[in-house]
């Protein structure tokens, strides 16, 4: 598939990595350093921004090594942008850890993955069908 992008930033487009990726990269664009101190947020620009078919997302996920070795994160993971957006792609990074944590211009801060959605059209009932788990809810199995 195709899809429009403009790139203010230096950096390279976002590019799977490897033939089974299913996310693309995405670098702060930043004129200076950002550093987040414990349990500070911040929201980084990439400087892209794209143009989406209907039909399609683009959804803004954290990257597993920045989380495993920095406690870095998205919050409001996954973060969703609509086909009909046209304004710039920004990240909303959290520190989790329990040290300062600094993002420079270029660095890789999120991932981005492109999917399919269906519209849906609710059909108003009285009640539902039943279902072997029915309303069990958190927990309802008592397995960990």
């Amino acid at each position: 598939m195709q899809i429009r992008i403009v790139n203010k930033s230096p950096h390279t487009l976002p590019a799977y990595e490897t033939i089974a990726s299913a996310g693309m990269d995405l670098r702060a664009h930043l004129s200076e350093t950002v550093t987040l101190k414990t349990l500070e947020r911040a929201l980084i620009p990439t400087g892209l921004f794209i143009e989406l078919p209907i039909g399609l997302e683009a959804q803004i996920r954290p990257r597993s090594g920045l989380a495993a070795r920095s406690g870095i994160t998205i919050l409001n993971s996954p973060g969703t942008i609509d086909a009909d957006y046209r304004g710039e792609i920004k990240i909303i990074i959290v520190n989790l850890s329990t040290e300062p944590f600094t993002i420079n211009n270029g660095d890789r801060i999120a991932q981005m993955i492109i999917a399919k959605h269906e519209k849906a059209e609710w059909i108003s009932v009285d009640e539902l069908n039943t279902s072997e788990r029915g309303t069990g809810g958190f927990g309802h199995t008592g397995k960990d």
